[in-house]
């Protein structure tokens, strides 16, 4: 039985196609993503990765294929924030955090951006909201900078706070658009360890360049090329696939649709 008729898919693309001016972007892409796995996205510029990220929340409208969310049914006909309520939230790679606030605070502004002003006041909500951002800032390392100004954070610390914004919405499905770029080796591995934990809570769909990273967590990677998906499975087979070596020795297009 093959991944894609496994029936606990959380996530299911089924024959995604994408074009811009006649162009495709994604070509009848078939795929998936199952519960509490790291899933990764690779191949060259222009192979489609971000353009799919873009169709799972909601972005970019498919000119054909579905998207079956568990217990929603097919995604493509709600908006965006209607999927980030359906527990599909989305880190894009340049933080995005509010840079002369705390640490706190940023993540005081993300559990209570969709909720009254009335329950954000109330003292046991204010207790528990207070707790939770603690336990998320210890998952992601930050606990003890709360009081740290973000802007003061380094690179890797200010991708990790974004993660930990998104993570107490209390997502089922995390995308993180090239968490690791212009990190160094020590933050890009303690960013693999803090994925690795993540996945208790939801699965990672991710896409990605830096293929030690890839190999380093990867539960599934999908390689793309020229919109299509190229092959599918563990790291070690795919990086063993004559036709993803091709693909990487050669020339993708210039830019990623």
């Amino acid at each position: 039985m093959s991944r894609l008729e496994k029936k606990e898919d959380l996530l299911l693309l089924k024959h995604i196609s994408v074009e811009f001016d006649g162009f495709k972007a994604i070509d009848d892409v078939t795929t998936s993503v199952a519960p509490h796995e790291i899933h990764f996205f690779i191949g060259p510029n222009g192979a489609g990765k971000t353009t799919l990220l873009d169709v799972i929340c909601g972005k970019t409208k498919p000119s054909a294929g579905e998207v079956d969310y568990a217990g929603v049914g097919n995604i493509l006909k709600l908006k965006e924030f209607e999927i980030v309520k359906k527990g599909i939230c989305r880190k894009f790679q340049v933080p995005s955090t509010f840079v002369n606030l705390s640490v706190y605070d940023n993540m005081r502004i993300a559990i209570n951006h969709d909720k009254s002003v009335f329950g954000s006041l109330m003292m046991r909500k204010r207790y528990l909201d207070t707790r939770k951002i603690f336990e998320v800032l210890h998952l992601v390392g930050l606990d003890k900078k709360s009081k740290e100004t973000a802007k003061n954070l380094s690179h890797g610390e200010k991708q990790w706070l974004e993660i930990a914004m998104l993570l107490v919405e209390e997502p089922r499905l995390l995308l993180l658009d090239e968490p690791v770029a212009g990190m160094g080796q020590a933050e890009t591995e303690k960013t693999a360890r803090i994925l690795e934990d993540i996945k208790d809570r939801c699965s990672v769909a991710v896409v990605e360049h830096d293929m030690d990273f890839v190999h380093s967590i990867a539960d599934c990677v999908t390689v793309m090329h020229e919109g299509a998906v190229l092959t599918e499975g563990t790291s070690e087979e795919v990086l063993q696939d004559e036709r993803v070596k091709e693909v990487y020795l050669g020339r993708g297009r210039d830019e990623d649709a």
